[in-house]
């Protein structure tokens, strides 16, 4: 009952309008400003990665919080401890909440030195990118495809080297989701990608869920991108993925107690 509970606890603490980040997968901080802009109020959370962060860095980041936004900065570092430890301290400032590493348990212990007393950013690993299945992980490992294994129990051996590094979260997508948040409790964080509405293209994710499936799984957080960034009214798109995410919430069943 305690788990259920702190759990509960936790959900409340996030509104259903913060627990939509929506990605700026763009090129440059104009592109990224006409669409902050056309989401208005709407969205708080956005998501700098690799492709906006290569142009402006850490001005983009800067920015948005200077308007009151807040930041997932995905950069997923892995590099000398002393360089992943001075990248984190540059990049601890108020309004940026979760950060992606790599790497191993050396990699996390750099980074929370660099965030020092400081409560954020949280630190996040990804366990396997949404766009791969069981397939892509017997390839890229040269896993014969006989073998028994899949992507979902591959992601639970992940979380748990995750966790035990130090790091508060995963990135987990599809239906591994659900196994994380059963297996290793309330208390860690799920950011999930690949989120697609119901009537959505799941472009090249193939590990998709809806907003509603995410939330009745577990995640935390959700991340969007092309679902509202390509859709004729993107504001309109950002506020109804935002108020299923609330229907969930309410609607969410609490687990039954063994």
């Amino acid at each position: 009952m305690a788990n259920i509970s702190r759990r509960t606890a936790i959900e409340r603490q996030i509104p259903a309008s913060e627990r939509l980040i929506i990605a700026l997968d763009v090129d440059t901080p104009d592109e990224a400003w006409d669409f902050v802009e056309s989401l208005g109020e709407s969205v708080s959370f956005y998501k700098v990665g690799l492709q906006l962060f290569l142009g402006p860095g850490m001005t983009i980041v800067e920015q948005l919080i200077g308007a009151g936004k807040k930041v997932f900065l995905d950069l997923k570092i892995d590099d000398t401890p002393r360089t992943v430890k001075e990248a984190v301290r540059r990049a601890a400032i108020d309004g940026v909440e979760l950060f992606t590493l790599q790497g191993n348990r050396d990699t996390a212990i750099a980074a929370r030195d660099g965030r020092g007393r400081q409560r954020t950013p949280r630190f996040l690993q990804v366990t396997f990118l949404s766009s791969w299945d069981t397939s892509d992980l017997k390839a890229h490992f040269g896993i014969p495809e006989s073998a028994d294994i899949t992507l979902d129990q591959a992601v639970l051996n992940r979380t748990e080297t995750i966790l035990g590094a130090g790091c508060e979260g995963v990135i987990a997508s599809g239906q591994s989701v659900g196994e994380v948040r059963q297996r290793f409790g309330p208390d860690v964080l799920i950011v999930t990608p690949g989120i697609r509405p119901g009537d959505a293209s799941k472009d090249d994710h193939k590990r998709s869920l809806t907003p509603r499936d995410a939330i009745f799984a577990g995640s935390d957080y959700l991340v969007v991108g092309r679902p509202v960034r390509n859709a004729a009214d993107p504001k309109h798109a950002a506020q109804a993925i935002i108020a299923e995410i609330e229907t969930a919430l309410v609607e969410k069943p609490t687990p039954a107690v063994a």
